[in-house]
C-alpha cells in the first residue's frame, strides 16, 4: 500500500487519492459507529432517537454524554460505548494521518540517502 524504502516519492495526485480512500475508511468507521451508538443508547435506556444520536456523536468526539441516563442496561451501554468510542476516535485519527506521516518520514529517509541537507 505505501512505497518501500528505495521507491521515490508518490506523486501528488496519487497521494491525494490515497489520503481520501483512508478519510472515506475513517469516515466509513465513525458512521458505523454512530449507528451502533444510536441504535444502543435508543434500544438500551429508551431515549429518542436524536438524543441517542446526540449522545453517541458527543461519546464518539470525546465530550461526555448529554443529560442523564435512565437505566442500568443503558449506564452499562454508556460505559462500554464510551471505551470503544475511545479507541474508534484514536483509530479515525491515525487513519487520516498515516498518509500524512509516512510521506514526511519518506521524504525525510529519501533525503538522508541522497546526501542533500536542509
Amino acid at each position: 500500500m505505501y512505497e518501500s524504502h528505495g521507491d521515490r516519492l508518490l506523486p501528488q495526485k496519487k497521494f491525494f487519492a490515497r489520503v481520501l480512500r483512508h478519510a472515506r475508511l475513517a469516515a466509513g468507521v465513525v458512521v458505523f459507529s454512530l449507528a451502533i451508538g444510536t441504535s444502543g443508547f435508543h434500544f438500551f435506556d429508551s431515549q429518542a432517537w436524536i438524543d441517542s444520536f446526540v449522545n453517541s456523536s458527543m461519546l464518539l468526539g470525546g465530550m461526555g454524554l448529554i443529560g442523564e441516563l435512565h437505566t442500568a442496561s443503558g449506564k452499562i451501554f454508556a460505559s462500554l460505548y464510551a471505551l470503544y468510542a475511545g479507541i474508534v476516535f484514536l483509530g479515525a485519527a491515525g487513519l487520516v494521518l498515516a498518509p500524512f506521516m509516512h510521506r514526511v518520514l519518506h521524504k525525510i529517509h529519501l533525503d538522508e540517502a541522497s546526501g542533500k541537507k536542509r
